[in-house]
This record gives C-alpha cells, sequence and structure tokens, in this order.
C-alpha cells in the first residue's frame, strides 16, 4: 500500500507572545485547537515554520504556523508544500477576515487576497490562487483606529465570548472538509453567525 497523501491545514498569525491573542493571529487559534482535538504531536520548527504531524479517520494530516511574520507568510508556506510534496488543493488556508462580522466565518474556493496581506503572500510565492480557505470575521476597526493597530490587537472580553464559538464551529467545520469536501463544508458552515459563546445561527 502506498503512502497516504498528505493534507495541509495552514493557519495564518505572527509568532510570539505578544501577538499571541490577537485579531490577525485567529488562524493560529483554530491551529492549537485543531491540535488539541486530535493529539497531534508536539510541534517543532522546519521550513520556517511550526509543524505538527497528526492521522486522524486514515488521513495523514500537517497542521502549519509559518513563522515568517504575517506579511511574509508565502514563503513558509511554499517551503512546506515543496518539502512534503502538497499540492495546493490538498491545503487549507485559515485566516482572520475584516470584511467579515464578528461572529462569521465562511469557506472558500478561491479568490484573491481581498486586501489581507498575509495571503497575498502566500497567493505571490504559490503563483495560484486555486486552494481552499476558511476566512474568520474580526470585523472592521472603528474610525479612530488604524487597521495595524486593529489587527494586532487583542480581541475585546465580548470579542472573545463570541470568537470562543467560532473557533468550535471552524474546528468542525474543517473536520467536515477532510472528509467530505469543500462543497459540504460550505453548505454547513457558510451563513454561520455566532452570537456569543457556542449558540449560532
Amino acid at each position: 500500500m502506498g503512502l497516504l497523501r498528505i493534507k495541509t491545514i495552514i493557519g495564518l498569525g505572527n509568532p510570539g507572545i505578544r501577538y499571541a491573542s490577537s485579531r490577525h493571529n485567529a488562524g493560529f487559534m483554530v491551529l492549537d485547537q485543531l491540535a488539541a482535538r486530535w493529539n497531534a504531536q508536539a510541534w517543532f520548527t522546519r521550513y520556517q515554520a511550526k509543524l505538527s504531524l497528526v492521522t486522524a479517520a486514515g488521513k495523514r494530516i500537517l497542521l502549519v504556523k509559518p513563522q515568517t511574520y504575517m506579511n511574509n507568510s508565502g514563503m513558509a508556506v511554499r517551503s512546506v508544500l515543496r518539502a512534503y510534496s502538497i499540492c495546493p488543493e490538498d491545503m487549507l488556508l485559515i485566516y482572520d477576515d475584516l470584511d467579515l462580522e464578528v461572529g462569521q466565518l465562511r469557506f472558500r474556493r478561491k479568490g484573491s487576497a481581498g486586501g489581507h496581506k498575509g495571503v497575498k503572500s502566500v497567493l505571490d510565492h504559490l503563483n495560484e490562487e486555486d486552494f481552499h480557505r476558511l476566512r474568520l470575521g474580526i470585523g472592521n476597526p472603528p474610525p479612530d483606529v488604524a487597521v495595524v493597530d486593529y489587527v494586532l490587537g487583542a480581541f475585546s472580553k465580548q470579542e472573545w465570548a463570541i470568537m470562543g464559538g467560532v473557533i468550535d464551529i471552524a474546528v468542525e467545520g474543517v473536520e467536515l472538509w477532510l472528509h467530505n469536501g469543500v462543497d459540504e463544508a460550505m453548505a454547513r458552515v457558510n451563513g454561520t453567525f455566532v452570537e456569543s459563546g457556542n449558540n449560532h445561527a
């Protein structure tokens, strides 16, 4: 029997304690939850990323957290995909999105960066946009707050009560993506709006 085809789930964020609870690190937060849920191997650093391997439901999965800082995420993503011979079609990219409200999350089959510099870096380094994404809403900053300060700022207590539920649903969505594909994940997750905690409509 041949080797299992590797799926990779990549969360975008910035390394270090300083950014651990920031809005821009929503992708890392989902990866940490997935690793805990699946009892993944300990994180190790290679190819400018933190990596963890897991086998779940007959699938070999590589969890990836780029350590190049957000705007250079594509450097690490390209290195990891090449090292493990992973095709972009077997990749799911998870990241924060200003265009969705806090409490919203949405799968996409492919598309542009939508102004997200981390996603733009991935697109530039892979030279294609045909990979799946999961976007987690963080909302727009108030008029008197710069975008960079907002995305690097921590979620408020009220926002975090919502984001806890969002991350739970994101994990469920990732498992749907793995088992049933992106169409099923889109049908079940897109349109979800978490109001508080784990309650959603």
